[in-house]
């Protein structure tokens, strides 16, 4: 006998973005099931930095201190060094304090946070907990599903005890990677926008190095040399690193140990941990959703690791497809919601690829004269005129870069536009207020941020004024969308959100802003819930 299960929304795939997912649909009170093929147990973990918005929502859900307590050391370096080798010269270094060093920045209530997967998943396991009790169902394979007007009906092979289950699910959101099984099973294709290149990536433990390099150890190290010019990372600041290689020319990969030998010039002990090819690609899906499924993370977008944006624009897509479920689902949100997750958001992941591939290129591209290695006047001369060089291309940005993370704005039918937009410059960015962006961050009181009071329906921000509040609010009401109105008497707060009034969505983008609440009340309501 087979089991069957209902839910308002089936998730695919229990990555860091599957999880997210998982976790907005429960912040905004949705039922969910997620269903993961493996044990749960992340045994070739990625090196991953939670970025700046990410962990703002890890901070609405309530995880923000999980994730920032999950191992790392607040006091491990996180300066970034191009050397010739670890160990060999030094060519430049962009330092950077570590968290425990770290001064909070004016722009957001949380850091970055380095969290790799194997610690990240366990974390949002526990938050999430398994099945009945919570929502994850692990060791759990999609076999099939049909797509219905009214739903899905997904047939599901338990790994464990070998029976079939079926889900019933008002939704489906595909997080199953970049394989994406289901979006090409629903005749989706995804664009390339550069070509793809293969690498090969070698995790080992070297105990003794962090100590042995004292002063002059990192967190990346970008190695610059005739042979190898890729990056070697610290995985979790405990001796665990992932070295990345081109493969030999005929395709072949490396030798594990001669690579590292070639990488690190100083003699420690090693263990291999794992020595796999894999490819990288730029793709974007050419649509993210069919019907009532949709695509998230590596599924709808492949991104050039350089950077640390792939995963974070992922857990964005569940952000901003979890709350418009939600207000679907509840009955609020209006007939064109679901559409608009397409239009915000591939955008984004197109915007995101060419930051993180203009990353790559700069590596990449970098002529490396064979001297640069050598104990000599003239290796030192050409070591130094590259670190001039890098000062000038801004090298930093690759590992601190707030606007890329945070200064994203969204084109959409449910934003309304509020005359000349911010130019979009991943490099310099300000807070805005502009519709679209996301809401700024200031210090309500200590430990409570504006960011604090977004997530639960639309909040009207109200700076100084309360005139023609009780129209819209009324039309809120009529509509059932939930709607919190919060008054602030602070100058500074004013100045920063720039409008007398200025409603931000579930999500904490603006939606619309203006010194006077407009005439036509109903149409703006209608206009910023979907209703268009």
């Amino acid at each position: 006998m087979k089991n069957t299960f209902k839910t308002d929304v089936l998730i695919v795939g229990g990555g860091p973005v599957g999880m997210s997912m998982a976790a907005e649909l429960r912040y905004q009170g949705i039922d969910c099931i997620l269903i993961e093929k493996t044990d749960g147990v992340v045994r070739d973990p990625k090196v991953s930095t939670v970025g700046y918005r990410s962990m703002e929502f890890c901070r609405r859900w309530g995880i923000s201190e999980q994730i920032r307590n999950a191992g790392w050391d607040e006091n491990h370096t996180l300066d970034v060094a191009w050397v010739t080798t670890v160990g060999g010269h030094e060519i430049f270094r962009v330092k950077l304090p570590s968290y425990a060093d770290r001064t909070q920045p004016d722009y957001a209530p949380e850091t970055e946070q380095v969290c790799p997967q194997n610690w990240f998943a366990p974390e949002f396991l526990k938050f999430l907990g398994q099945y009945p009790q919570g929502c994850v169902k692990l060791l759990s394979e999609l076999q099939d599903f049909e797509l219905f007007d009214d739903g899905i009906v997904a047939k599901i092979n338990n790994l464990d005890s070998g029976n079939t289950e079926i889900i019933h699910a008002k939704y489906m959101v595909a997080s199953d990677g970049a394989r994406a099984n289901i979006r090409k099973q629903c005749g989706i294709d995804a664009i390339q926008y550069h070509d793809t290149q293969t690498f090969q990536s070698v995790v080992f433990q070297a105990p003794q190095l962090a100590s042995q390099l004292g002063d002059r150890n990192a967190v990346v190290f970008f190695l610059v040399n005739p042979t190898i010019q890729e990056p070697l990372r610290a995985v979790d600041g405990r001796g665990e690193y992932r070295l990345i290689l081109k493969p030999q020319a005929n395709g072949e990969i490396y030798d594990a140990y001669e690579a590292i030998k070639a990488a690190i010039s100083i003699d420690t002990p090693v263990e291999i941990i794992s020595n796999l090819p894999w490819r990288l690609t730029h793709r974007v899906a050419e649509k993210f959703r069919k019907g009532r499924i949709f695509f998230i993370g590596d599924c709808a977008h492949t991104l050039s690791p350089s950077g640390g944006f792939g995963m974070n624009t992922g857990i964005g897509d569940a952000v901003d497809l979890g709350w418009k479920l939600a207000a679907t689902i509840k009955g609020w949100g209006g007939k064109n919601l679901l559409d608009t997750y397409e239009i915000e958001r591939r955008p984004i992941a197109v915007r995101n690829l060419e930051a993180a591939n203009a990353n790559l290129q700069r590596t990449q591209k970098r002529s490396i004269p064979p001297e640069i290695a050598r104990d000599s006047e003239q290796g030192e001369a050409i070591r130094k005129q590259m670190a001039q060089g890098m000062e000038r291309s801004g090298v930093k940005k690759e590992f601190d870069a707030p606007g890329v993370h945070l200064g994203f704005r969204y084109e959409s039918p449910i934003v309304i536009s509020d005359g000349l937009p911010p130019q979009d410059h991943t490099d310099e960015w300000n807070q805005s207020s502009y519709p679209g962006c996301r809401a700024p961050h200031a210090w309500l009181k200590p430990g409570l941020s504006t960011l604090d009071l977004f997530g639960d329906g639309f909040v009207l921000m109200c700076f100084n004024s309360k005139s023609g509040i009780e129209p819209l609010t009324k039309i809120f009401q009529q509509k059932q969308v939930p709607l919190t109105i919060h008054y602030i008497n602070n100058p500074d707060i004013a100045k920063l959100y720039e409008r007398a009034f200025v409603l931000v969505r579930s999500d904490g983008h603006v939606a619309w802003r203006g010194d006077e609440i407009p005439q036509d009340v109903e149409m703006m309501v209608d206009k910023v819930r979907g209703e268009f």
